[in-house]
């Protein structure tokens, strides 16, 4: 039984202010994992003094001094690997191959990629008669979900411990003991005391009063769109800095060529992966109309042979994360068969042998228009729709009919076709041909969000600007 009962706050593991405590559940066998605090707003006031009394000092170290920092940070994560990799499975349901492969290798792949962008960071520059300085914002609120956990806690915080900011991280509650561990990495590798603080907890109790907090000078969260409007609601008033990474819907145009077949496949492998609760998958498959037929074969081909079940075996799915997102995910896989989809691969309720955990079968829909609502809202699940186009006018049309724009794939034997096409979708990232770059910049149009993550660009919104004209 693993238990979160203490909040990381100026250097110490403290108790939390209030006696609230919430049951993790874990999602593939729907019994209880563990137990996190829920933490307060005088948690949070704790949490922003720390970091705020912090900040002048830290503020004003070397660059070579936040190296120094970073790569001891980097020294004890890949020591903690195992730890961190069985706590995803357990809490989020990561099969055991995701959870100690890709999950874990993002966060050390943003690592390693700060370390290298921090030693050639350009802080100041002349231009003309001004000296162009950066510097760091200040204390930052750092709000993440339970999808990605490593990934979306390490695109916050080492960004902002690379640029001198000091922090607060609100994990989700649903993924609280991979954020623990962060935060005894952090601690064992000499971060200094108030730098980094941890408070673990739920929206209303800690998101909120952390977002609305006049000594915070960032918030940076990543969620759903309709958590993220609440968050800038919540900072408007102290006229805070925000930056959202929320929901997709993004879409994967496949080319008319002879590779049809195998890039529909692979777009449903992509969006399967992670049972599909990742915000950037291309959950929409775009193929031209005359060639639907093949392209439903792929796809149908491909979620049949994607293995669900217990995420500590050999399996290429786990569950969903909780009771709430299976039934979200089974309701609209009801409400698309009801609006007139064809189900070809999938459907409702669990995948056969499998009565007990939050397991949804991979699924596929045909006979689908872009005004469904299978095609508007992110489901969130293993669960793809094709569309057809008729020729790359309409594709782009309909891969831009969305209220979001976080990314999208194109795949195509012509790279300078789907070059073409990747310019014309409006997506913060663009995906040609599976491309994948830890120095790319990640962050959306429109309802998906505004900033930027991954690589230098995520420096700059942990960054004020100021021009010092006759210097």
């Amino acid at each position: 039984m693993r238990e979160a009962l203490k909040f990381y706050i100026g250097g110490e593991w403290v108790s939390p202010a209030g006696p609230e405590t919430l049951d993790v559940i874990n999602p593939a066998t729907e019994q209880v994992a563990g137990r996190v605090a829920l933490g307060t707003a005088v948690d949070v006031d704790r949490a922003v003094a720390a970091a705020r009394k912090a900040f002048r000092a830290w503020s004003a170290t070397t660059r070579e001094e936040r190296l120094d920092v970073l790569r001891a940070i980097l020294d004890v994560y890949q020591k903690r690997t195992g730890d961190l990799a069985a706590a995803l499975t357990e809490e989020m349901g990561a099969p055991a191959a995701l959870a100690g492969g890709f999950q874990l290798n993002l966060g050390l792949g943003h690592l390693t990629t700060t370390i290298e962008l921090l030693e050639n960071y350009v802080f100041e520059e002349q231009r003309g008669v001004t000296r162009v300085v950066k510097e760091p914002i200040g204390v930052c609120g750092l709000i993440t979900p339970w999808n990605w956990p490593l990934n979306q806690i390490a695109v916050k915080v080492f960004p902002a411990l690379a640029t001198g900011c000091t922090m607060v991280l609100k994990p989700s509650e649903q993924a609280p003991f991979t954020a623990q561990i962060f935060a005894e990495v952090l601690e064992t590798a000499g971060v200094p005391v108030g730098v980094f603080n941890l408070v673990q907890g739920d929206g209303p109790g800690v998101g909120v009063p952390l977002s609305a907090h006049p000594d915070v000078d960032l918030i940076s969260f990543t969620g759903s769109t309709r958590a993220g409007i609440e968050v800038a609601k919540n900072a408007a008033a102290t006229v805070k800095r925000v930056t959202q990474e929320l929901g997709g819907k993004g879409p994967h145009v496949v080319l008319d060529d002879e590779a049809l077949a195998e890039n529909v496949a692979a777009g449903i492998g992509g969006v399967m992966m992670n049972s599909g609760q990742t915000c950037s998958a291309a959950t929409r498959l775009l193929v031209p109309r005359a060639r639907l037929a093949e392209a439903v074969a792929a796809a149908r081909g491909a979620a049949d042979a994607t293995t669900v079940g217990d995420p500590t075996g050999d399996v290429a799915i786990g569950p969903v994360v909780n009771a709430a997102q299976f039934a979200k995910v089974q309701g609209l896989i009801e409400k698309g068969i009801e609006e007139g989809a064809t189900v070809v691969a999938g459907g409702p309720g669990r995948p056969e042998g499998l009565e007990s955990g939050y397991f949804v079968k991979p699924t596929v829909f045909s006979d689908v228009t872009n005004d469904m609502t299978i095609a508007r809202e992110e489901i969130f699940g293993p669960v793809v729709v094709i569309i057809s186009y008729d020729d790359l006018d309409d594709a782009v049309a309909i891969a831009n009919d969305t209220e979001y724009g976080l990314a999208a794939n194109v795949s195509g034997t012509d790279q300078e076709q789907a070059r073409a096409v990747a310019r014309r979708i409006r997506a913060g990232a663009v995906y040609i041909n599976n491309g994948f770059d830890f120095g790319a910049p990640f962050g959306g149009y429109k309802k998906s969000g505004n900033g930027r993550e991954w690589g230098e660009y995520g420096f700059d919104d942990y960054l004020e600007i100021k021009g010092l004209l006759g210097y």
